[in-house]
């Protein structure tokens, strides 16, 4: 039996360890903090189908220019001299065409939907708190609510995911704590939600069961090699020998660069969320005639970029995108800019006490496409999914298990491979 030791795990790590022991791997999945504990922890859950538009398209450059002098902007770039920055946004300005856009749409939406197939599978007998009800694209304006049928054409054209419009009388029967000013709804029935703790101590226990070896609070140093093949991590706590080696780092992959001996263009976007309780007024009700009810669907704030995720025990407000580098402090602006947002659109948010402010970094890539592949003889790459990690997730880890089984795999690799970046 080969053994496979996997770097991070987070939720793609941990996706990968599972459809490698599955394929009958020994695996030993290896994290300088805990499983689960960065940005996989504090999303809003969302497993979206419906998100195959990459960030990069005709217009962003526009948009991020504008946006950027903006006081109350959901995209902050802290101006800073920083060479990687500069080269990501080049990158990123030159895949804004029509054509590139629908390119990279075109990858994740096969990765998308097989994750989601593949959700319904893993999540039979798990309590990740999992809902299936689709989402909804909410708008403030009419006009941006108009506007939004040009996309929902494009989107059923191009990959076949179309969505239902509700104009604000239909969509208060629908989602009554939306406010009345609330100009319409795209309702996305392909999309589901859940609680991102919940599912990765589930999954934790899983791969235990299945003799999995966690390592967790183990700091990764380097690898020791013979040759052109890796042999070993190396780690503050010894060398972990393996036959290959999966990194799955997220945000951090550039700072392994030297080790890795290949460079990727990932920045790391800072994302917020705050996860409060339901207010008195909503405990255990959330029927139309309920004075102040909590979400029934997933809401997506499109003009603000903000998410709400509604769960059995309260809900989450989360998103904001944050370029500043690897700074660990948390900016109380952009926490009140999520508050503020959501103020907007419903009925009673934000009455209850905060239970937990977090941000995460997100692995941001310039094409918005995720890196899956090999990067030498015996080292494979799963980091690059931006905002979309849980969406891609099981996608992504069957992908790499039939990859390093030299099996056929169930969606193309190449859109994913590592050397568009280093070629």
């Amino acid at each position: 039996m080969k053994h496979v030791a996997i770097l991070g795990a987070g939720v793609i790590g941990v996706a990968c360890a599972h459809y490698l022991r599955r394929a009958g791997y020994e695996v030993t999945l290896i994290d300088k903090g805990r499983l689960g504990g960065a940005c996989s922890h504090g999303n809003c859950g969302y497993v979206c189908p419906s998100h195959v538009l990459p960030h990069a398209g005709p217009g962003a450059v526009k948009m991020v220019l504008r946006t950027l002098f903006q006081r109350n902007s959901p995209l902050s770039v802290k101006p800073r001299l920083d060479w990687n920055l500069f080269d990501w946004m080049l990158r990123f300005a030159r895949k804004c065409d029509h054509t590139s856009m629908i390119r990279a749409g075109q990858a994740l939406h096969r990765l998308l939907g097989a994750s989601r197939r593949l959700y319904d599978e893993l999540l039979a007998d798990f309590d990740a708190d999992w809902q299936t009800q689709g989402l909804l694209f909410v708008f403030h304006t009419k006009q941006a609510f108009d506007h939004y049928h040009e996309v929902d054409a494009l989107m059923r054209r191009e990959f076949g995911v179309g969505a239902t419009p509700y104009p604000t009388g239909e969509l208060q029967q629908l989602e009554p704590a939306l406010r009345a000013e609330v100009a319409g709804a795209y309702h996305y029935p392909c999309d589901a939600q859940l609680r991102p703790d919940r599912l990765l101590s589930e999954w934790k226990k899983r791969l235990l069961a299945d003799g999995v070896t966690i390592r967790e609070n183990v700091l990764f140093t380097g690898f020791a090699r013979s040759a052109s093949r890796l042999v070993a991590a190396r780690t503050e706590q010894g060398d972990i020998p393996a036959d290959a080696f999966v990194v799955a780092t997220g945000a951090w992959t550039p700072l392994l660069a030297d080790e890795l001996r290949v460079r990727i263009p990932i920045q790391p976007g800072k994302g917020y969320s705050v996860t409060m309780p339901r207010s008195a007024s909503t405990q255990g009700v959330d029927t139309p005639r309920s004075p102040n009810p909590i979400p029934r669907f997933p809401l997506i704030f499109e003009e603000h970029r903000v998410a709400v995720s509604p769960f059995a025990d309260g809900y989450r407000i989360g998103s904001t995108m944050q370029f500043n580098g690897y700074d660990e402090s948390t900016d109380p602006a952009r926490v009140q800019l999520l508050l503020d947002s959501a103020r907007l659109y419903l009925h009673d948010p934000c009455k209850g006490p905060i239970e937990e402010t977090w941000w995460g970094w997100r692995p941001m890539v310039p094409d918005g496409v995720p890196v899956i592949g090999p990067a030498g003889p015996n080292l494979w790459l799963a980091t690059g999914h931006g905002m979309l990690g849980l969406s891609l997730a099981t996608g992504t880890g069957r992908l790499v298990a039939e990859m390093i089984a030299g099996v056929a795999t169930h969606v193309d690799p190449t859109p994913y491979r590592v050397q568009r970046f280093t070629t």
